[in-house]
């Protein structure tokens, strides 16, 4: 059974810099991608970011330039390097896995049980 477990949200405060992890059980293909999608209270849930196995990344307009998204694949670990941060990224984040993944659109798999990250003075 495939697990995904999140780590390191918390509250932020404007400008301010975290970084979430996920964490990977359970058997699953070698092509693979892992995400972080995030949900605000009242909003759609968005895509923030993507990560193939082979280390192809694709971000959100909104967090271009101040997110980073990367991944140790011996440990099959995710990370999420959310800088520069602002009240609107505020929102509960998950992590995802779609495995196996060969290309084109998105759609995962397995998804985390979510961690809050608050951004706020």
């Amino acid at each position: 059974q495939v697990q995904l477990v999140e780590s390191g949200g918390g509250l932020v405060q404007p400008g301010g810099s975290l970084r979430l992890s996920c964490a990977q059980s359970g058997s699953i293909f070698e092509i693979n991608a892992m995400g972080w999608y995030r949900q605000a209270p009242g909003k759609q849930r968005e895509l923030v970011a993507t990560i193939t196995s082979g280390g192809s990344t694709n971000y959100a307009d909104s967090v271009k330039d101040r997110f980073t998204i990367s991944r140790d694949n011996a440990k099959i670990t995710a990370y999420l390097q959310m800088n520069s941060l602002k009240p609107e990224d505020t929102a509960v984040y998950y992590c995802t896995l779609q495995s196996p993944y060969t290309g084109g659109t998105y759609y995962p798999d397995y998804w985390g049980q979510g961690t809050q990250v608050t951004v706020s003075s």
